[in-house]
């Protein structure tokens, strides 16, 4: 007990001392050993490291996971150290709706069909969005959150060791200069230069892991590599899945709008005013011929061999993306060529006609830029 008495006397005493010193300092009644130019330096940049990481951590998070209640829900689990719940993503759950939709009104309709369509697409995406949150908190995060958990307290640590250690340093030195008697002088000169022995090798610690901030940001650029990659990945993933989607439904929206407008009964007797004033929906005509063009044409189906240009109407434009025939009826695009392109009396106005040397066949207008 009388030890334990004595530790807390003499750690009060070091507390009030130092409280003084700083208070001095701080009213510019008492002198400051100042740090190197360089060590100023490599404290700065460790704050300015410290403060970014932060914010970027946080802002990662939010891309990652906008709704707060889930941040939050996702903190709580971390901290308790349990395994967070699978959650459905945005996609996932739209997808499921769409499904559900499309069992109620009908699988065979063309609006169930297409609902089934985009639904299984909103479901790819939305465990691409899946795999890219994992990928990314492994790659990027991860490594974020343990520099401001580990390295960073270590270094706040050994900053907050090095402050007092500064203070005894220079509460000393005031001591030194107060002291009169030789018998005083002798002892505040002994504890002034064990005071400094401890400053000089707190001073060196904590400079080794300031200087140990260039292999963080080293450590944090390839994190940020990884993270672009799988933004990248994602990205072209979720790409990829819209062209086939925009493909697909491309291929049956003409038989969709025929299968509707025959199906609806109120078509069928409708007064012919309220027809007229209707605006006219661009469908295959079903006619046996239509003047100038084939056979094959009016039926709804193209034989390329048959297509000829119109005299006039035709123009260039560059292909922007790729693009694969469905059937021998479609012309197979490159990025960044061009071809000709004209239009046939009764074509669906979402394709055209294309022309690359002798090759010719349907193309899809988004797949294009039409040129003067």
């Amino acid at each position: 007990m009388e030890f334990n008495v004595k530790k807390l006397a003499s750690d009060a005493g070091v507390f009030f001392s130092r409280a003084m010193q700083f208070t001095e300092e701080k009213l510019g009644q008492a002198e400051k050993t100042e740090l190197d130019a360089h060590f100023e330096n490599l404290l700065a940049r460790a704050d300015c490291t410290k403060n970014w990481t932060e914010k970027i951590l946080r802002q990662t998070e939010v891309l990652l996971q906008p709704n707060p209640s889930a941040r939050v829900e996702e903190f709580l689990y971390e901290k308790l150290d349990r395994k967070v719940p699978s959650r459905v993503t945005n996609g996932e759950l739209l997808a499921q709706y769409m499904t559900e939709a499309a069992n109620d009104f009908g699988p065979g309709t063309p609006y169930g069909k297409t609902l089934i369509k985009v639904g299984e697409t909103q479901r790819r995406l939305g465990a691409a969005e899946r795999e890219f949150i994992r990928s990314a908190s492994i790659s990027f995060l991860t490594p974020l959150r343990n520099f401001l958990e580990g390295d960073w307290r270590t270094i706040s640590k050994e900053r907050r060791i090095l402050q007092n250690r500064r203070l005894d340093l220079d509460a000393c030195k005031a001591r030194l200069k107060k002291a009169k008697a030789a018998e005083a002088k002798a002892a505040a000169e002994h504890e002034l230069r064990l005071t400094q022995t401890e400053f000089d090798r707190q001073a060196e610690v904590t400079r080794l892991l300031l200087e140990g901030i260039s292999s963080t940001h080293v450590n944090h650029l390839r994190c940020l590599h990884e993270f672009v990659e799988s933004q990248t990945n994602y990205y072209a993933q979720c790409y990829q899945f819209m062209l086939d989607l925009q493909k697909q439904l491309g291929r049956f929206s003409g038989t969709f709008v025929g299968n509707a407008e025959s199906a609806s009964p109120a078509a069928a007797t409708s007064p012919p005013v309220a027809a007229a004033t209707l605006p006219a929906v661009p469908t295959i005509p079903v006619v046996p011929t239509i003047v100038g063009v084939p056979n094959s044409m009016a039926e709804g189906v193209l034989n390329p061999n048959e297509v000829k240009p119109p005299a006039s109407g035709t123009r260039r434009a560059r292909v922007l993306y790729d693009y694969e025939a469905a059937d021998s009826t479609e012309l197979a695009l490159l990025a960044d060529e061009m071809i000709t392109v004209y239009s046939l009396p009764g074509m669906d106005p979402d394709w055209l006609i294309g022309e690359r040397g002798n090759q010719k066949g349907k193309v899809p207008v988004t797949y294009l830029e039409l040129l003067s």
